[in-house]
């Protein structure tokens, strides 16, 4: 949730905010009007409770005709009281419903514009040329024996598949690689849970515009997770968290699910864009002033795991249009596909600065005072896209798979991945 100092402010900060996201500018003005509207209705129902509060201490002293007007009065204010308190409270019902539509204050350095419109910060290493024609990476997860699309389209439909054989202790190795990067920088493991109440998805952002994508469990009335950011970030919610132990860093190995709305007839085959899968996601809780820096910091373990599975990648800086509600700004890292001629994201790390924090209600205490902390997210190792960017730049000519060094201790110390 924005600041709303923001709005009574520096309301055309936030008009452009909208405007650079694409998003609806006369919001703001909606709820500027409602916000005014609450502090009337707040201020007026507070003076006829003072003044029924007054009338109760009066009549205990007042007699005669006196009392008797006394009463006449605190019957009718009552009535008063009551109605002031259905305004106040239905305004404010209002109110919040809509300030949550507001999305977060895009940062001044991000990129302005859509989806094609970000800026490539840099690329690491060289796309591979092979003197062959190169498969992509359902023909070789199928020679491998492991990705099988079809049997999972027979028992799920579209967009599911299998991990088989190989294809399942790849999956299991690049989640213990991650896992020990993490841990090596401080992260503390965790196995979140994938069902959340509305409130924690509500809070991390994903029931406005991103709700199209979410999948719901209407009988229970809770959701399933597209990443485990929003666990994480409803971990500490309506706690207030000791300064001195910030930064705290969680990374948390879940399934996600996602129902792709609005993407039909795109990557249909193979992996690249499926309805559940597997990820490592790292999460911070930190001191507003630190947020900066911890972005870049989460963008350096991204890369870091990246250049230990050898693959071409660049890093861009996500236009605003592009963001999601939550981010203030956003650093996806792009690997190269060779099959595709084009790099595809694999990872992303977003700044929500104070943004979940405050529709979380999660603080932090330094000294006497409280404000809400700020919170980032990165996807260390998302597992489709990463097996697709192994298997398509480092095979060979017969199917086989050369293992990234640094991925052998995780597999058995083997150097390639052969054909069945």
């Amino acid at each position: 949730m924005i600041d709303v100092h923001l709005l009574r402010e520096t309301p055309d900060v936030l008009r452009a905010s909208q405007r650079d996201r694409g998003e609806d500018v006369d919001l703001i003005d909606a709820v500027i009007d409602l916000d005014e509207r609450r502090r009337t209705a707040g201020t007026r129902y507070d003076a006829l409770r003072s003044r029924q509060k007054s009338i109760g201490r009066d009549v205990a002293k007042a007699q005669g005709d006196e009392k008797a007007a006394l009463l006449t009065e605190a019957k009718t204010l009552a009535d008063e009281v009551k109605k002031a308190q259905d305004e106040r409270d239905e305004i404010a019902a209002a109110f919040q419903q809509q300030v949550l539509r507001i999305s977060n204050l895009v940062d001044d350095a991000a990129p302005r514009g859509g989806e094609d419109d970000y800026r490539v910060i840099e690329e690491v290493g060289t796309p591979p040329t092979f003197d062959f024609e190169p498969r992509d990476h359902l023909e070789l997860g199928e020679m491998l024996g492991a990705i099988d699309v079809e049997r999972a389209a027979k028992v799920s439909g579209s967009r599911f598949y299998y991990l088989t054989g190989i294809g399942a202790q790849l999956e299991f190795a690049l989640v213990n690689m991650a896992m020990d990067l993490a841990i090596d920088a401080g992260f503390i493991p965790m196995v979140p849970p994938v069902l959340v109440k509305p409130s924690a998805m509500e809070g991390t952002g994903f029931l406005g515009q991103a709700a199209e994508n979410v999948y719901r469990v209407e009988s229970d009335d809770l959701y399933l997770v597209g990443t485990s950011e929003v666990p994480l970030a409803a971990y500490h919610s309506d706690e207030i968290l000791d300064a001195s132990k910030l930064p705290l860093r969680y990374a948390a190995y879940s399934s996600c699910f996602r129902r792709e709305a609005g993407t039909y007839g795109k990557d249909t085959r193979g992996i690249i864009r499926v309805h559940q899968f597997d990820k490592v996601e790292m999460f911070a809780f930190v001191d507003p002033a630190d947020v900066v820096a911890e972005h870049s910091r989460l963008l350096e373990w991204e890369k870091q795991f990246l250049d230990l599975i050898e693959v071409p990648y660049r890093v861009i800086d996500v236009a605003t249009g592009d963001l999601g509600a939550s981010a203030t700004r956003k650093f996806d890292c792009e690997a190269w596909i060779p099959t595709q001629g084009k790099y595809r994201e694999v990872t992303s790390a977003s700044n929500c600065t104070e943004f979940q924090a405050r529709r979380l209600s999660i603080r932090y205490r330094a000294g006497e005072h409280t404000a809400p902390v700020a919170t980032l997210n990165g996807t260390l190792c998302a597992i489709p896209r990463t097996i697709v960017a192994i298997l398509e730049n480092h095979q060979n000519a017969d199917g086989s798979i050369n293992v990234p060094l640094a991925l052998r201790p995780y597999l058995r110390h083997r150097t390639t991945l052969d054909p069945l």
